[in-house]
C-alpha cells in the first residue's frame, strides 16, 4: 500500500511537471519588449526563469513561483521600486507631526515572499556579492531585517531580468563593497564605533 502511495504521488507530481512546463511557454512578455521592428518577439516564461536561475538563492522553483507571482509583463511596474512596494518589501514610515518613525512594511503577497525570503535564505550563505550583502547588514540590523533586504535586492534583480529579457545576470563577487570602499566613510564609521566604546580617538595622516 505504501508503495502505491508512493507511485500515485510520483504520478501526481509528474502531471504537475508537465503542467507548469506548458504553462511557462504560455507566459510570453509583451511583443516588442525586446528586439526593434519584424525582430521583435516575446520570450517565453521558460527562459525568463532560466536566467533568473541563475541569481544566487533562487532555483527552479523559486523562479517559477516569482514568475507566476508577478507575470512577465514588467510595464505594470514601471520601476524596481514601484515592483518592490507592491510587494510589501520596503520599509514604511508612520509620520505623526514632525516625528517620523518606521512600521512594518504590511502582508503584501505571501506566496512571493515567502519564495524570496528562502532565496535570500540560501544566498546569505552564498560567498556572493548577496552573501556579502546580508553579513555587512546583520551585524546592526538583526537576522530577520538583514533577510528581508538581501529578498528586497533579489526582487530588484529580477525586475531587471525580466524586463529586459536581453539581460542576463552578472556576478559582481564578494569583494564588490571592498573594492568601491569610500576611504573617509568607513574612517568615520570605526571612530563612532570606537567613542562608542568609550575612546578617545585622534587621527593623523600616515606619512607617504
Amino acid at each position: 500500500m505504501l508503495l502505491s502511495t508512493v507511485d500515485h504521488l510520483t504520478a501526481q507530481i509528474d502531471k504537475l511537471g508537465r503542467l507548469v512546463a506548458r504553462t511557462l511557454e504560455e507566459i510570453t512578455t509583451p511583443p516588442g519588449s525586446t528586439g526593434a521592428g519584424d525582430e521583435a518577439v516575446a520570450v517565453s516564461a521558460r527562459t525568463l526563469a532560466e536566467k533568473l536561475d541563475a541569481v544566487p538563492g533562487i532555483g527552479p522553483t523559486t523562479a517559477q513561483i516569482i514568475l507566476a507571482e508577478i507575470g512577465a509583463d514588467m510595464s505594470r511596474f514601471s520601476t524596481p521600486e514601484h515592483l518592490v512596494s507592491w510587494a510589501k518589501l520596503c520599509p514604511r514610515t508612520i509620520q505623526s507631526g514632525a516625528k517620523n518613525t518606521s512600521g512594518p512594511a504590511g502582508q503584501g503577497n505571501l506566496w512571493l515572499k515567502d519564495a524570496l525570503g528562502k532565496a535570500a535564505n540560501a544566498a546569505a550563505r552564498a560567498d556572493t556579492f548577496l552573501g556579502t550583502r546580508y553579513r555587512r547588514i546583520v551585524k546592526r540590523r538583526g537576522h530577520a531585517k538583514t533577510l528581508a533586504a538581501v529578498a528586497r535586492s533579489t526582487l530588484v534583480i529580477a525586475w531587471h531580468l525580466i524586463n529586459d529579457p536581453d539581460d542576463s545576470y552578472q556576478e559582481l563577487g564578494a569583494d564588490w563593497h571592498r573594492r568601491h570602499l569610500d576611504p573617509a566613510r568607513k574612517t568615520r564609521d570605526l571612530v563612532r564605533q570606537l567613542r562608542t566604546l568609550g575612546h578617545q580617538v585622534a587621527l593623523s595622516p600616515t606619512s607617504a
